[in-house]
């Protein structure tokens, strides 16, 4: 699995800060930050005419040197500055751009736009006249590129802080940022790229869910070796169905779903009958079982919650969804065994951790730690977190999925490469991936069942 590095404000300033240790000059670094991002919009717009908005940090220093080197390849290039530049750094880049500098608000516009006014670190929104200008002036434009960030984006939390248009191409410098992955930012453009700058993120713990690698079974492999899930039943049969056929196409050998409705599974799912809690606690006794799941279909009153105690007491790896959650935020988390996998969704979350501070991923972080668990904190920007602080985030799923079952699907694909991999963050990852794909596959205006007729060639993309 290759891992795109996320690094947060305060990190990236330390990766810059190392490679100024080792010698290199800080203007070094934004000379090659330029030609990098000035590399991709000569790729994309060739000689087309351009317009450089430059600002007065570090972030308008790099539009210079784009501004330079672009001209030097014979593209019609013009800068436009909001006022002077502050930094050493940028300064120098603006003394060696040797063209004219006009005024962003009286600039007219060119066929290809570069927001370079500002980048990582912005702490308030644009004024709202520099903003609208902004709007205006890459409205306008054919090619529209953003330097790091679009300016008005919060680098860290993913917010918008003013009014930001949508670029053709952003181009991150150095490593991707939170914002590039979160929304709304996430959404204000069409494509994005990293440019390599030199900065070591081999440290770093946060990176961007990639394509797994999967391990086909081997010769030896039987329905028992290669996982046996058991599904905990419910008031709903629908759900549990949905997660158990899920499971059962995650790769697993075996799916067990303990409920007493009988009949309405496909043919490899074996149905036990379980009428009470104790029934769940007995047939859960099974040592062959690598993973339970409880929480889809469930439902929260009757012996529900029994139920949800049955499986927490089994000793069995769990993953909780659902009502599962909503029962434990009553329980309280502390109630919840070491290394369970959690997957809440924005209103399961506020009601199991309480109204958290900070961005999404520190949000996902903190109540990993605090549950000592796995999280899928899904939404159309899911993050998955581990309590010794990795996280991996996934962006750019299909709005399709935001139909009744598909979370039921993918509790099922986590329950099931929990039992292939016995590793709760890996599953994690390559059931979040597997159901993105799977809903890639499936085009438009699917039903949650679709994914399941996807899944095996998803599967095997990554064999």
């Amino acid at each position: 699995m290759t891992k795109e590095a996320v690094l947060t404000v305060g990190q990236m300033r330390a990766a810059e800060q190392a490679v100024f240790a080792t010698g290199v000059p800080e203007y070094e670094l934004m000379e090659r930050a330029g030609a990098a991002a000035a590399e991709f919009i000569w790729r994309a717009g060739a000689k087309r005419d351009l317009l450089v908005l430059c600002g007065p940090g570090n972030n308008g220093g790099d539009g210079f040197v784009i501004a330079r080197l672009l001209r030097a390849r014979g593209v019609p290039v013009r800068v436009a500055a909001l006022g002077e530049s502050r930094t050493p750094s940028s300064l120098k880049a603006r003394a060696n751009w040797a063209g004219p500098i006009e005024d962003v608000f009286s600039a007219p516009p060119a066929t290809q736009i570069v927001d370079a006014l500002f980048g990582t670190g912005l702490s308030r929104g644009l004024e709202p006249g520099l903003a609208d200008r902004l709007c205006a002036l890459t409205a306008q434009a054919s090619f529209s590129y953003a330097v790091d960030l679009p300016s008005g984006v919060d680098t860290d939390g993913g917010i918008l802080l003013s009014a930001v248009p949508t670029f053709g191409v952003c181009i991150a410098l150095g490593a991707l940022k939170p914002a590039h992955l979160l929304q709304p930012s996430a959404a204000c453009w069409q494509r994005l790229v990293c440019a390599e700058i030199g900065i070591n993120v081999s440290g770093a713990m946060i990176h961007q869910l990639s394509a797994p690698h999967l391990l086909a079974p081997q010769p030896s492999d039987h329905k028992y070796s290669r996982g046996l899930v058991a599904v905990i039943g419910g008031v709903m049969a629908g759900a549990g169905l949905l997660a158990s056929h899920a499971a059962a196409c995650s790769g697993a050998g075996m799916v067990r779903r303990l409920a007493w409705d009988l009949g309405g599974d496909p043919h490899a799912i074996v149905t036990q009958r379980a009428d009470s809690a104790a029934d769940v606690a007995r047939l859960l006794g099974d040592d062959r079982i690598k993973a339970v799941l409880v929480g889809p279909g469930l439902g929260r009153d009757g012996d529900a919650p029994d139920r949800l105690e049955a499986a927490m007491k089994s000793g069995h790896a769990l993953v909780l969804d659902a009502d599962a959650l909503s029962l434990l935020a009553d329980k309280g988390t502390n109630t919840i065994p070491p290394g369970a996998i959690l997957t809440p969704h924005e209103g399961e979350f506020v009601r199991l951790f309480g109204d958290l501070p900070g961005s999404k991923i520190d949000r996902a972080l903190e109540a990993a730690r605090r549950a000592d668990a796995i999280l899928i904190y899904k939404g159309s920007d899911s993050i998955i977190a581990a309590p010794d602080g990795r996280a991996m985030i996934a962006s750019g799923s299909s709005a399709w999925l935001s139909t009744a079952g598909t979370g039921d699907v993918l509790a099922g694909l986590v329950a099931g490469r929990l039992a292939v991999t016995g590793d709760g963050f890996r599953a994690a990852c390559e059931a979040l991936w597997l159901h993105g794909e799977a809903a890639r596959r499936a085009g438009a205006a699917f039903v949650a069942d679709d994914l399941l007729v996807e899944l095996p060639a998803a599967i095997a993309s990554r064999l």
